[in-house]
């Protein structure tokens, strides 16, 4: 095995004979968490004279990964994760299931309790991966009972597991929602021409086929988010029953509705209901000889059946009602104001976008064309397209509010609105449902209304813009109107409700920053002094071109020691500032920081300058400690220092002087985050702070990035940055950063990334900094520093 030290640590209390685990970690959203863990249990166990291998499964993928002679002679295995981890392996073995969490906060309980665990395959059931008390959060201690990424991660404010399963199920079924409409809606634009019985393709043809295809993504639409919704609270034996359901809720012959079915709203309950009847067969006792085939015949079968006959004798029946009897009140209001019919058709529309409701709607105005009736259509038209495009557009005007893939799929929605395929705003009704569904009713309520005052009328059984620019429309100009009107108001419905709903969390929702003047500029022989003569003191200023110098207080001319800085250099940063021809600060307490890296020119090293000239090119050292210290850190005690001998590397050199402060002015999450963007800024690294920090917190949406023993790590990763930066700062009061172990952050790293180096690096900065922060003794050395830096020289050892 691969092992840490069995010696324990002098002064270490030794809990009986040394054993020889094994432990899996794993978060869902990041490996900040997943390393912590590993890192404190590798400590813990050390010091407790056991033998430990621990293998990370991370974004990055798995690490350590152990191998079939690990599990041999292993004792007992530690899993601490927040998402699935395959157990097959560790059948006959003594097996804890926590969540992640408790990997970081109480490890030592942990190795005392994985002696008396059950043992895998015989006391549990269930070779997935047996569980028990659903909802039981994995932050809060779960255990075996535990659902798949149940809390832990973040602590704090942590979202349910319904939450997360239904997130999990919206993220599945997303990819099927952008092919198929993408698939039809082109095959639509090219191949299509209108028909009295809709928009047709010529049969035969290569533009059906195509069409063909994204049909078949759409059939698989629900299922799949049926699917995974269940998955994410039964495990593998919830997945059959979980896709049956769903296919089952979008086929409505099967319950006696021919034309219509439960659409996705109907998905999302069988993914639910297949979950936690998935969870509740895995309770029932059964003789030792069933339980290896429970979880791949017994329960998919029990499961499967239960649910479906559930659905087609019980859920049938009132959906079956429900499109009946809408179908005769809307026959009732045939003679009613056209603008109340189209309003009352707008919000139907709308509501399940193919469910029961939504497709009455549609049946009642397409039935009463053959009549001659089109006006109703044609108020059903101008609904239709409303919803996808007006959640595109919600994510174009307020893209902070938004993550990355939901952009994308704003923009995918936006296309599926121009061909009338309003199931482009399914990903953002299932997501946000209390915020989109209302904004798209109210949407679809005034182009409904708009459409039917207007006597706009649609010779075909379709909507959206296609129809008017195939020419089935009569009235084409108000009818645009009526869904530009419509779109507008469902995206400006839909992001004041989501800003609402994010302020009341404290979650996505910025503020503008105020104060914190950071001046960054580029050019030859530039100098700049602060406003009115002069920076206010702790000013940072950064240099990045030839000639390029800055000052604090006073003149710039003090600062003619970094003037030799090569294009493309590492930015110099000169803090504070003095009079004229002079680097000192005020009181004499102004450092040069030379602790950046890969700087070609001339610069000083970190100590403390005096009342030195600095005309020459360089900084005399006197009444300041010249050296650099810290482990694997370079020395120069000379009081200057050459840049090409290798300056102090922190990262890889993506944090220097400049991005480090010594106190964070923020008293709260958001603001914290926008201050430390403000301050990689400097670095002239950053485009776009606003889209920075609005990518961070939308991290922080998805779950914590407090990590606990006072540290807190957001992240990013967005091409709001042109190149890697790592931030820190200290807070002396602390944040609520929500945690997992209550303590408010005081130690601030934020990691921002393009997106093309998204990849390897992002996960590697956050793998090193998670394992070094775990170091008690580490972390009391960069509170106590008294600079930046001081604060540089500690941060330096991490390797």
């Amino acid at each position: 095995m691969t092992t840490t030290p069995a010696d324990p640590p002098e002064g270490a209390v030794k809990s009986g004979q040394g054993l020889k685990l094994l432990a899996v970690t794993a978060c869902p959203t990041g490996i900040a968490h997943t390393y912590m863990a590993a890192e404190k249990l590798t400590q813990t166990a050390r010091a407790l004279g056991h033998e430990i291998k621990v293998e990370t499964q991370g974004s990055i993928g798995a690490e350590n990964v152990l191998s079939d002679n690990d599990v041999r002679e292993a004792d007992g295995v530690i899993i601490a994760a927040d998402k699935e981890v395959d157990r097959s392996r560790f059948v006959g073995k003594r097996v804890l299931a926590v969540g992640v969490a408790e990997g970081i906060r109480h490890p030592e309980r942990l190795i005392e309790r994985v002696r008396s665990a059950p043992v895998y395959g015989r006391a549990e059931g269930d070779g997935a991966g047996a569980r028990g008390r659903a909802g039981a959060g994995a932050g809060a201690g779960a255990e075996e009972g535990a659902a798949p990424g149940a809390g832990g991660a973040g602590g704090g404010r942590e979202r349910s597991v319904a939450y997360k399963a239904l997130m999990n199920g919206v993220s599945y079924m997303i990819p099927f929602v952008v092919v198929g409409g993408l698939l039809i809606a082109i095959s639509l634009a090219v191949g299509g021409h209108p028909t009295p019985e809709g928009l047709k393709i010529a049969p035969g043809s290569f533009w059906e086929d195509v069409n063909h295809i994204g049909t078949i993504g759409f059939q698989l639409m629900v299922p799949v988010l049926s699917g995974y919704i269940a998955y994410a609270i039964g495990d593998r034996p919830a997945l059959v029953p979980g896709m049956i359901g769903g296919w089952i809720a979008t086929h409505g012959e099967l319950y006696g509705m021919k034309d219509a079915s439960a659409g996705f709203i109907g998905g999302i309950v069988t993914g639910f209901l297949a979950g936690y009847l998935v969870v509740w067969i895995k309770k029932v006792e059964v003789p030792k000889f069933a339980r290896p085939i429970m979880p791949i015949i017994v329960i998919p079968i029990v499961a499967t059946t239960a649910l479906g006959l559930f659905f087609i004798y019980v859920l049938g029946k009132p959906i079956s009602w429900v499109f009946t009897h809408l179908t005769g009140w809307l026959s009732g209001m045939t003679g009613t104001s056209a603008i109340v019919l189209g309003a009352v058709l707008g919000l139907m529309i709308a509501f399940d976008m193919g469910g029961p409701v939504n497709k009455t709607a549609f049946l009642f105005g397409s039935g009463l064309i053959a009549s001659g009736n089109q006006t109703v259509m044609g108020m059903c038209a101008a609904a239709i397209p409303v919803m996808p495009l007006g959640q595109g557009l919600a994510t174009l005007i307020r893209r902070r509010l938004y993550s990355e893939q939901e952009r994308e799929t704003g923009m995918a929605a936006l296309f599926m609105g121009l061909f009338g395929i309003s199931e482009g705003a399914i990903p953002f009704a299932a997501a946000r449902p209390a915020q989109v569904i209302p904004a798209n009713m109210l949407g679809g309520a005034v182009a409904g209304a708009v459409a039917g005052m207007a006597g706009v009328a649609d010779a075909v059984p379709h909507g959206g813009p296609i129809v008017a620019v195939l020419g089935a429309v009569d009235g084409v100009p108000v009818f645009f109107v009526a869904v530009v009107i419509g779109t507008v108001v469902t995206a400006l419905t839909t992001v004041m409700l989501v800003d609402v709903s994010g302020r009341r969390k404290g979650g996505v929702v910025l503020a503008g920053a105020a104060g914190g003047a950071r001046v960054a500029w580029a050019g030859a022989g530039v100098t700049v002094d602060g406003a009115g003569g002069g920076m206010a003191g702790g000013a940072r200023l950064g240099v990045d071109a030839v000639g390029t110098a800055a000052a604090g207080v006073g003149s710039v001319e003090s600062a003619r020691a970094v003037s030799d800085v090569e294009p493309g250099a590492e930015p110099v940063v000169v803090a504070g500032g003095g009079g004229a021809g002079s680097a000192a600060g005020a009181g004499g307490a102004s450092r040069i920081a030379a602790a950046v890296a890969d700087v070609p020119g001339n610069a000083t090293s970190p100590g403390q300058a005096g009342n030195g000239d600095a005309a020459d090119g360089n900084v005399s050292g006197a009444g300041g400690d010249d050296e650099v210290s810290g482990d694997g850190v370079e020395r120069d005690t000379n009081g200057d220092k050459d840049g090409s001998d290798g300056a102090v590397q922190v990262l890889s050199g993506y944090l220097t002087v400049q991005t480090v402060k010594t106190r964070l002015d923020a008293d709260g999450k958001e603001a914290a985050i926008r201050e430390m963007a403000e301050l990689a800024a400097g670095t002239g690294r950053v485009a776009d702070v606003d889209e920075l920090v609005r990518v961070a917190l939308a991290r922080e949406a998805q779950g914590t990035t407090g990590l606990g023993e006072e540290i807190a790590i957001p992240h990013a990763k967005t091409d709001a940055v042109t190149a890697p930066v790592v931030a820190f700062a200290r807070s002396a009061d602390g944040i609520d950063w929500g945690s997992p172990d209550g303590t408010p952050a005081r130690l601030v790293f934020m990691i921002s990334v393009p997106e093309a180096a998204a990849g390897d690096e992002h996960l590697r900065i956050l793998a090193l900094l998670s394992r070094k922060l775990m170091d008690a003794e580490f972390r009391a050395r960069l509170q106590g520093a008294e600079d930046e830096a001081a604060i540089l020289c500690v941060l330096g050892e991490i390797r």
